[in-house]
């Protein structure tokens, strides 16, 4: 049910952060600059992936260096923290 729960719940960021970023394309450049909080937000949360592959597709945000860095890093340890959730089967959010 846990497992269940956690791809769901990475689907979900995932699409939002793609939804966010082409939203962000649409916009004026002036109000692409107030968008990088809730953009460091989202990729915190887990949709760094989405983030990453959109800057790339959409050309946007590929002169931030801190999204160029910051956002792969974050999407390099949420991978690395799934796969050991998964792996060992949630165990490790079990109380003993």
């Amino acid at each position: 049910m846990l497992a269940f729960l956690l791809i769901v719940y990475i689907l979900a960021i995932n699409f939002y952060a793609f939804l966010y970023m082409r939203s962000i394309k649409d916009s004026d450049e002036e109000e692409q600059k107030q968008h990088d909080g809730k953009l460091s937000l989202v990729a915190l949360l887990g949709g760094g992936l989405t983030i990453f592959t959109c800057m790339f597709i959409f050309k946007n945000r590929l002169n931030n260096l801190f999204f160029m860095i910051a956002v792969p890093l974050l999407s390099a340890l949420h991978i690395y923290l799934w796969i050991i959730a998964f792996r060992s089967g949630f165990s490790l959010f079990r109380w003993r």
